[in-house]
């Protein structure tokens, strides 16, 4: 078996070099920020509460989370629900009478 060693000008690796050349912007530099995981202190320094907080929590199995392992991340979405959770409708709330 014999191997043939192009040399540079030859229309196969022009053509290649090409094809490598149109590929290239289409490589995504950044992954998806909608599949970063954020670690729990992440994930308080978002919500403005502790990490003590947040893991507690998720001990208890409160708050949504994905187990990387044994580890607990946060996904945006995970995040979004917590904030939603604690969100309160003021008209929701009954008018209190004077005892």
């Amino acid at each position: 078996m014999t191997t043939t060693i192009t040399q540079p000008g030859e229309p196969f690796v022009d053509a290649l070099k090409a094809a490598l050349l149109e590929l290239i912007p289409q490589i995504p530099l950044q992954p998806d920020p909608e599949l970063r995981l954020y670690t729990p202190a992440e994930a308080a320094a978002l919500l403005g509460v502790s990490e003590n907080w947040v893991t507690e929590r998720v001990k208890a199995r409160r708050v949504p989370c994905t187990f990387v392992g044994r580890f607990p991340r946060f996904a945006a979405r995970h995040i979004r629900a917590i904030q939603d959770e604690g969100e309160i409708d003021p008209s929701a709330w009954g008018r209190r009478r004077a005892v």
